[in-house]
């Protein structure tokens, strides 16, 4: 599964986990899930590659403990559970 399509899959998870997606210029840096005011976060950060935003949605995911129980794509699912046992 293409890099885009996960990440597209991955912020549906987090929307369905509660957080608004924002997508912003950070300069590459920035990105990543953060709650402000009770309200959940996610940041995508334009200026940085597909790679790198997904792996910032995938540590964002990781940190919820309801996001097992969540229906989502195999593969999405594979790369959660190798981030968690690494």
């Amino acid at each position: 599964m293409p890099t885009a399509v996960l990440l597209g899959e991955a912020l549906e998870v987090a929307k369905r986990l509660g957080y608004s997606v924002r997508a912003e210029c950070l300069g590459g840096s920035g990105g990543g899930g953060c709650e402000l005011r009770g309200k959940k976060l996610f940041f995508l950060d334009l200026d940085q590659g597909p790679d790198e935003q997904l792996e910032r949605a995938l540590e964002t995911l990781g940190r919820e403990p309801t996001v097992a129980a969540l229906p989502m794509p195999h593969q999405l699912r594979w790369l959660l559970r190798m981030r968690k046992a690494a």
